[in-house]
């Protein structure tokens, strides 16, 4: 079989909240201090993975990292027992609650991935996000490329890069910044990175919100994966639109195979982006280029609407978009119309509430790998999604998983207990072994 894209989620970690850490991500500012429910949040997720493994996608699961990490406390200076420790924390709330935060749950944010097609050593290659922008994903690194060793073993198939040097010169945010573009998932694909600043050079930025991707972190990984030049893309994001809620490029486009599906704000100087796309793949370029007179970049932040998982399926491409897109009038209008002139020859909506209140869509809850056979079956078999995994996981959820969190119960020496219990019993679930640090 040819090599195909599948997709690897994120479960929903035990102390999922809203704790509005994430400046310039406007629905994780607006919805600060509301109480979360980590349950109906973890199940969303897996009906999504559900509904793509139904349809005949390569669908997987990733675990949550281990919070609240009251490692990470102790080296702030909090002493004592584990109860202890989080009660002095929660004197000073803001570092409880990043310390944790279940946004691991959002994997685009996990690494940057490029596919054995596309590296000079004809490996996959993975490189952690440093993610240093924001201190509760600035935690993250380490104990990601841990699970992504252990989800992606061989070292014959597979290369685990350190994250990159923790610097804002060097500001990397993984896949939320990086799309793939090719004529078939195998054949060798055009990496195209954007980046709000440069990082060493004067520029063009946004002021309201920091820019948290620099171009030299890109080009740093773009050296690290063996990529050829000659197909290699960086584009800057327009600032103004960073200004107005897009954090990351995943907010204003996503792309798939030969489809770039973008608003017309996306970039800095877009028609040479075009053009240079164009001539990196070798082929037209398929584009989607939606405009502000139809959809207004607030109503795209809004709904999400490029935060959509662009799939490749037999009739042309699935849209599986949040259930606020069609709530949104310029939306919902736009998307009635994409089946009848554009390759996107479907739109699925899925409610993925729990997420979207901190900001995240369903392509923030999947990284993609491109996977030959053989890589696929080198991959830890226990995260495959299947009919069986699917109920052993919700159940698993229903036991361990709380209905209502607020973050004043961040300091609850229960959840701890609870969290590591369902950790414990998910790893088994997963056939990972022993990935979290109280497991040693």
């Amino acid at each position: 079989m040819t090599p195909r894209e599948a997709n690897f989620d994120g479960l929903v970690g035990p102390t999922h909240n809203y704790a509005g850490l994430s400046v310039g991500n406007l629905a994780s500012e607006t919805n600060l201090g509301r109480k979360a429910n980590p349950r109906a949040a973890a199940l969303q997720g897996l009906a999504k993975m559900k509904a793509l493994h139904d349809r005949g996608y390569w669908q997987a699961v990733l675990p949550p990292l281990q919070r609240p990490d009251v490692a990470a406390l102790r080296r702030l200076g909090f002493a004592g027992s584990d109860a202890q420790v989080l009660k002095a924390a929660a004197r000073e709330p803001i570092l409880l609650a990043a310390c944790s935060s279940a946004s691991s749950m959002w994997t685009a944010n996990a690494a940057t991935v490029s596919p054995s097609a596309d590296t000079a050593d004809g490996r996959v290659h993975f490189t952690p996000a440093n993610l240093v922008s924001k201190l509760h994903r600035a935690l993250e690194p380490a104990a990601t490329g841990r699970i992504l060793q252990a989800v992606f073993p061989d070292p014959a198939r597979f290369v685990h890069h350190q994250a990159l040097p923790a610097h804002e010169s060097f500001g990397d945010e993984g896949a939320a910044n990086h799309t793939r573009l090719a004529s078939t998932y195998g054949a060798p694909g055009v990496e195209f990175f954007v980046y709000g600043k440069h990082g060493a050079r004067p520029g063009k930025q946004p002021h309201r919100y920091p820019a948290r991707q620099t171009r030299l972190a890109s080009e740093a990984i773009a050296r690290l994966h063996g990529l050829d030049p000659c197909r290699t893309v960086f584009a800057q994001q327009e600032p103004a639109v960073i200004d107005a809620g897009v954090f990351h490029n995943d907010v204003i486009a996503v792309g798939n195979l030969d489809l770039l599906f973008c608003h017309e704000s996306a970039f800095v100087q877009p028609m040479a982006i075009y053009a240079e796309l164009e001539r990196a793949l070798g082929a037209p370029l398929q584009r989607i280029v939606v405009p502000a007179s139809r959809v207004s970049v607030s109503a795209a932040v809004r709904s999400y609407l490029f935060n959509s998982q662009l799939l490749a399926g037999e009739a042309g491409h699935l849209l599986l978009a949040p259930g606020e897109c069609a709530e949104d009038p310029q939306v919902a209008d736009y998307l009635a119309e994409l089946p009848e002139r554009t390759p996107i020859r479907e739109v699925l909506h899925m409610d993925l509430r729990q997420s979207m209140r901190n900001g995240g869509g369903p392509a923030c809850l999947r990284l993609r790998v491109v996977l030959t056979e053989q890589e696929r079956a080198a991959v830890a078999p226990g995260v495959w999604l299947n009919e069986d995994k699917y109920e052993r996981l919700c159940a698993w959820v229903e036991r361990h998983y709380r209905e209502e969190l607020a973050p004043d119960d961040l300091a609850d020496p229960a959840l701890l207990m609870e969290s590591n219990a369902a950790l414990d019993e998910l790893t088994g679930l997963l056939g990972l072994g022993a990935i979290y640090p109280f497991q040693q």
